[in-house]
């Protein structure tokens, strides 16, 4: 069992940067590959970004792709995400997971994660 509870969320400038965290409970944080998942008001949620279990690959989604780095310090039990130049259509909740099985370089849905975090708001102003 991972706990996931995610912080960094907040209001932004367009332009601006946020980095959020995401600290995992367990002594299993390191086997699973981590990603952050976003969700707007009357969207559906969607992939944002992930990274293998050692930290060594990443995979992002187009929308987010040169703006937002995803990180992890296995140390730490901590997934971070760093999002720079924001823009109002960033706007969404954004929410960590888990996913137990093995690493591949493509855009996970929400059905491949195991575990979920509540989420942390984050709001682009223009």
């Amino acid at each position: 069992q991972v706990q996931l509870v995610e912080s960094g969320g907040g209001l932004v400038q367009a332009g601006g940067s946020l980095r959020l965290s995401c600290a995992a409970s367990g002594r299993t944080f390191s086997s699973n590959v981590m990603g952050w998942f976003r969700q707007a008001p009357g969207k559906e949620r969607e992939f944002v970004a992930a990274i293998n279990r050692g930290g060594s690959d990443t995979y992002y989604a187009d929308s987010v792709k040169g703006r937002f780095t995803i990180s992890r310090d296995n140390g730490k039990n901590t997934v971070y995400l760093q999002m720079n130049s924001l823009k109002p259509e960033d706007t969404a909740v954004y929410y960590c997971a888990a996913d137990r099985t093995g690493w591949r370089r493509v855009e996970l849905t929400p059905g491949d994660m195991d575990y979920w975090g509540k989420g942390t708001p984050v709001t682009v102003s223009s």
